[in-house]
């Protein structure tokens, strides 16, 4: 018979679904002294450092089906956080509907043109005031669920940037050939140039401490974000800054549910590679 806080489980499984109810700092003492400390740090149950807080930046452009749904998600994740999206001049409805959603952690900015998603982060960075930032995009494509996990590396003060990879072992929809083709080929040009060992350079989760994005100045206005804060990052030395990769689900979309990403953007990627190999 499992013994809890000296109760049989049998004898008072009602005591123990209320203390499974209780604030996040009287839950994980329970849950630590029930499934043992290597059980919990397995499943992403650790205690959260006093006054911590994660900023999760969203670039948004005509995202008017989903954008509603994601903010709901993100709401849901139960860590502190300030949550601030960027329209990128959307079009469709979606400004609407993000004024309807401003206010209780989450605002909004403008922006007066469309710039790309590599400008919506900047204009997004500039404002975070959380201990780690985490990249969002706005669709249903990656799951807010899975921040817990993303943190943990950094929570735990073994990685000062996490990447969350969609090819080590979690759930993914399956799509496109030719679009995995183009990730792996991207991928691994730029580990050829960073040496780094990523399996997922092209991943939206990236994951920083604050420090991390105070060093780097960012340049690109386009999808070359993802190449460039990686050549960014692997440059960074005295100290290096520690690179964790966590798999991730990955929900893609068709091209007929909204995907905007296309083949002009992975030759940006090509050429992102190249240029921030040498050039800041």
């Amino acid at each position: 018979m499992i013994s809890l806080l000296n109760e049989p489980l049998d004898k008072d499984l009602d005591h123990v679904l209320d203390r499974l109810t209780e604030s996040p700092e009287e839950r994980y003492p329970f849950l630590q002294r029930l499934l043992g400390d290597a059980a919990c740090r397995k499943l992403g149950i650790y205690p959260i450092p006093e006054g911590f807080k994660l900023s999760v930046v969203i670039p948004v452009y005509n995202e008017k089906k989903w954008v509603r749904e994601l903010v709901r998600r993100v709401q849901a994740v139960p860590l502190p956080k300030e949550i601030i999206i960027v329209d990128d001049c959307s079009t469709d409805g979606t400004r609407e509907i993000l004024t309807s959603l401003e206010g209780d952690g989450l605002r909004v900015i403008y922006q007066p043109a469309n710039q790309g998603k590599g400008a919506a982060l900047r204009a997004g960075f500039r404002l975070i005031t959380g201990d780690v930032v985490v990249v969002q995009d706005a669709d249903l494509e990656y799951d807010p669920a899975d921040y817990v996990h993303l943190i943990q590396p950094i929570i735990d003060n073994r990685a000062d940037v996490v990447f969350g990879s969609r090819f080590t072992g979690d759930s993914q929809r399956v799509l496109y050939y030719w679009h995995y083709v183009a990730n792996k080929v991207l991928t691994t040009l730029s580990n050829m140039f960073t040496n780094l060992n990523l399996t997922d350079m092209e991943t939206c989760y990236k994951v920083f401490r604050r420090e991390v994005l105070e060093d780097i100045q960012l340049k690109s206005n386009r999808f070359g974000f993802e190449p460039e804060i990686t050549a960014k990052i692997a440059k960074r030395r005295n100290p290096a800054w520690r690179i964790y990769e966590i798999p991730i689900s990955y929900s893609g979309r068709t091209y007929e549910e909204g995907k905007k990403i296309g083949f002009r953007d992975a030759v940006t990627a090509f050429f992102s590679i190249l240029r921030f190999k040498w050039f800041n």
